[in-house]
């Protein structure tokens, strides 16, 4: 990110300083509201916000009552020698370190980024330094140590397993929840694409043994940094609730099942996306061979890979994931860089099943949303499709089936425009049904909702898209107001899913009363929780759908 780009950010507040400048109206920001509009908010000075881990003593900031540690290192620098080994602790320090600013990117193709005004707009993802040196935490909290033991949250960002980090939007924020839900927000950076999972095995034997995991491994390792030092800022280690959205779903299960889970992880929420398995190891160990190859190098000569930059890394690595896409091509999101099934971090098999048993007891909340991949998001013409259009628009994805699943999904929502329908079949639940019927079967319960809430803005063709969901559990929907117009209809629903999500971080079940009774999730009802401005329980609501698609 350029200068210019960069002060731009600040100024206009996507930096946590500016972003968290109260909202004097809002319920998101009730901590404004027990003090003037001329009171100091924010409090920084060298005995402010000082702290204990196991590292060193690291020093904050408070803002508006909550204090604020950001880029905190759980882990050492990851270049170098360290690239592709497991994660290590960072060196101690003995100064106080200024934790007041976030932690490096992890590596990744920052090309274009911004190249779409739209997106750039509604999204204005926050990025800044890109390194190797990227392991690195984020905490909120009401108070420090004093034995009160808070309920902790540590978010999982999205980007698939290749892109994002942990304040990548305003809506990963922590603040609100932190003060007004009194629990501890944790957000993380970790490894991702080619530098967290290459499998490098194959070809380096055991020296490389975790390389093809090591982007997980960061995660379980922010895990127990969270058991060792989250009671220093406030924290109970024993409940501690992992959340994500997209790619940081699937990071969700994915570290559930993993058996170093086992005593760091109680529950799990997973926003938006899933997964039930790894990649093959086989496969993995495959890519990692044509990484070798288009390095120009041999097994003897391996360890060259820790001389290249990070990005001279990453160009090596898509090419040879090119050429395995040719030769091994995989369906819809699998393959590519991504968790490895190694059956020594990562169970083989379906996840939740015998494989992760230790699991079983961990209670899991799934939510999607409506429109997850609306196509007429940012073009105004693809609103006006017909009925035809749409189904000549989905065979190239379901053939001779597209006809059937239309009629079926337009059984289910019968009011429903073409242009919604057909984001609705792009956006079909059958992953998430899939995870919830795989949980349902071990003994903690799984709770299923669907995220309908559609903002007035770009004229209604937004929809329940991608991502949108976030903000409203975590009460920073004025925050992100690129998604929600901002304002008392969204802080509404807001108020209620993010009451549902702080009961279950607590006790396992999101009946707060704040939405109707949720009861928990059976395959042979589907019940799923409808989040809009009127909220109810339906079972099965897609269900003509689902059938269709699995047909």
């Amino acid at each position: 990110m350029n200068t210019n780009r960069r002060e731009f950010f600040k100024k206009v507040g996507v930096g946590t300083l500016a972003a968290s400048v109260p909202f004097v109206h809002s319920a998101q920001a009730r901590s404004a509201q027990s003090q003037s509009s001329d009171d100091q908010f924010l409090q920084i000075g060298d005995n402010i916000a000082i702290t204990d881990t196991d590292s060193g003593k690291v020093r904050g900031y408070i803002l508006n009552g909550v204090y604020t540690f950001l880029g905190i290192p759980y882990g050492a620098d990851t270049s170098g020698k360290n690239r592709f080994m497991a994660p290590k602790k960072p060196e101690p320090w003995t100064d106080v370190k200024p934790t007041i600013w976030w932690g490096n990117t992890a590596p990744q193709i920052m090309d274009n980024r911004y190249a779409n005004v739209h997106y750039s707009f509604a999204d204005h993802w926050n990025y800044d330094d890109v390194s190797e040196d990227c392991l690195r935490l984020n905490v909120w909290t009401n108070g420090l140590a004093g034995g009160k033991k808070r309920p902790v949250m540590v978010w999982l960002h999205g980007g698939g397993f290749t892109n994002g980090n942990g304040i990548e939007q305003d809506g990963y924020h922590g603040e609100n929840i932190a003060k007004n839900g009194d629990i501890v927000f944790v957000s993380i950076n970790h490894r991702l694409g080619p530098i967290g999972f290459t499998d490098l095995s194959g070809v380096g034997g055991d020296k490389y043994k975790d390389s093809g995991n090591v982007g997980m491994l960061d995660i379980i390792f922010a895990l127990e940094w969270v058991r060792d030092n989250i009671a220093n800022f406030g924290g109970d280690p024993d409940n501690v609730t992992i959340m994500g959205q997209s790619g940081g779903g699937a990071k969700v299960t994915c570290a559930m099942a993993m058996p170093a889970s086992q005593g760091i992880v109680h529950k799990g929420v997973a926003l938006s996306g899933s997964m039930l398995s790894a990649n093959d190891k086989e496969y993995a160990q495959t890519l990692g061979k044509y990484v070798l190859e288009a390095a120009g190098l041999t097994p003897a000569t391996l360890d060259k890979l820790h001389d290249l930059s990070w990005r001279e890394y990453l160009d090596v690595a898509y090419v040879a994931l090119e050429r395995m896409r040719k030769e091994f091509p995989q369906p819809g999101f699998r393959g590519g860089f991504g968790p490895v099934a190694d059956g020594l971090h990562i169970p083989k098999g379906e996840f939740f099943s015998e494989t992760s048993a230790h699991a079983s007891n961990m209670p899991l909340m799934i939510c999607t949303t409506f429109h997850e991949w609306n196509p007429s998001r940012t073009n105004a013409e693809l609103e006006k499709i017909d009925w035809a259009g749409v189904v000549e628009q989905l065979k190239g994805r379901f053939g001779d089936k597209s006809e059937s699943i239309l009629a079926a999904y337009r059984k289910d929502f019968p009011e429903a425009s073409p242009a919604d329908i057909w984001a609705m079949i792009l956006s079909n639940r059958q992953g998430a049904i899939n995870t919830a019927n795989a949980k349902s079967k071990q003994n903690a319960p799984v709770y299923l909702a669907w995220f309908g809430w559609e903002p007035n803005l770009y004229d209604g063709r937004m929809k329940a898209f991608h991502c949108i969901d976030i903000c409203f559990w975590y009460q920073n929907t004025d925050r992100m107001y690129t998604h929600t117009g901002g304002g008392a209809r969204p802080r509404n629903l807001s108020d209620k899913m993010s009451a549902s999500l702080l009961a279950f971080m607590r006790t396992g079940n999101p009946n707060a009363g704040a939405l109707p009774d949720w009861p928990s999730y059976s395959t042979s009802n589907g019940e799923t929780m409808i989040l809009n401005d009127t909220c109810q329980v339906k079972n099965k609501p897609d269900g003509n759908g689902l059938a269709a698609l699995n047909a």
